[in-house]
């Protein structure tokens, strides 16, 4: 039997097929429909099964490329990354795109200690306009770009 010589590659993998599997079980009851005329599970299985097949290729990597053990968890990554979203689902309607999304940049940039705050700054910035851009002008959709200063 051979002996995983990865075993961050082989957790990642383990990660990503289950993640691969929920989001099929969850995409089951979509109908996918055909390639002439695609339905609303057709993405969603797609991207599932290929998050499945990225899985079974770190797995199957693991046994035959060494690489570093597993590192000890660091909790400020995916705390700080999931108050940027939680922080955007609370102020989107309440303050708008223009409040919500820069804050949800910088509160994820406190995810990392190297961050360069000049970069952060032309980050959120440009992020901003691009998402008014595509979501409020290119796509219609009925987001509030800030109610507190120009209504809705």
């Amino acid at each position: 039997m051979k002996r995983i010589r990865s075993p961050q590659d082989a957790a990642a993998g383990v990660f990503l097929l289950a993640l691969g599997v929920i989001a099929l079980w969850g995409g089951a009851g979509l109908s996918a429909g055909s390639l002439g005329q695609i339905g609303p599970g057709m993405w969603p299985r797609a991207l599932a099964a290929l998050t499945v097949l990225g899985g079974i290729g770190l797995c199957v990597g693991a046994f035959f490329a060494p690489c570093a053990g597993l590192e000890r968890w660091r909790l400020r990554g995916p705390l700080f990354v999931l108050g940027a979203a939680v922080v955007f689902a609370l102020t989107i309607r309440p303050l708008g795109l223009a409040v919500a999304a820069p804050a949800a940049v910088v509160i994820s940039a406190l995810a990392s200690r190297e961050t360069r705050w000049i970069e952060v700054a032309v980050f959120a910035v440009v992020m901003t306009v691009l998402c008014v851009g595509l979501f409020k002008f290119a796509l219609g959709l009925p987001i509030p770009l800030a109610p507190w200063l120009i209504g809705y």
